[in-house]
């Protein structure tokens, strides 16, 4: 059975980091485009960054500079690492797995096909 996870949420001082992983179950996560989402309380989902088969990514500019996206091949995984962490990052993180035309795509519209459950970030003192 095909299964998305998400898993290394916590709480987090602000200014601290945080690494998200996304596993694979009866899906190898190299053979799709990824994403990474988030959703805070009474706001909408939010695309945060992807990786496309070809390991090109995207960043939304929210994140770009402080949030980073990659895979791990062998161990079927794709982290999201998050630094200079603020309290508006506080959400329940999501990741998201889908096909695309091309190998070289990937996007940040959450019409993705695969999700997983999610995992709560809190950033506080």
């Amino acid at each position: 059975q095909l299964q998305i996870l998400e898993s290394g949420g916590g709480l987090v001082q602000p200014g601290g980091s945080l690494t998200l992983f996304c596993s694979g179950s009866g899906i190898q996560l190299d053979d799709f485009a990824i994403g990474w989402f988030r959703q805070a309380p009474g706001k909408e989902r939010e695309g945060l960054t992807c990786i496309s088969v070809l390991d090109n990514t995207t960043y939304a500019d929210s994140v770009k500079g402080r949030f980073s996206i990659s895979r791990d091949s062998a161990e079927n995984l794709v982290y999201l690492h998050m630094f200079s962490l603020r309290p508006e990052d506080t959400a329940n993180y999501y990741c998201a797995a889908d096909g695309f035309l091309h190998l070289s795509d990937c996007g940040l519209e959450d019409d993705y096909t695969y999700w997983g459950q999610g995992t709560q970030v809190t950033v506080s003192s």
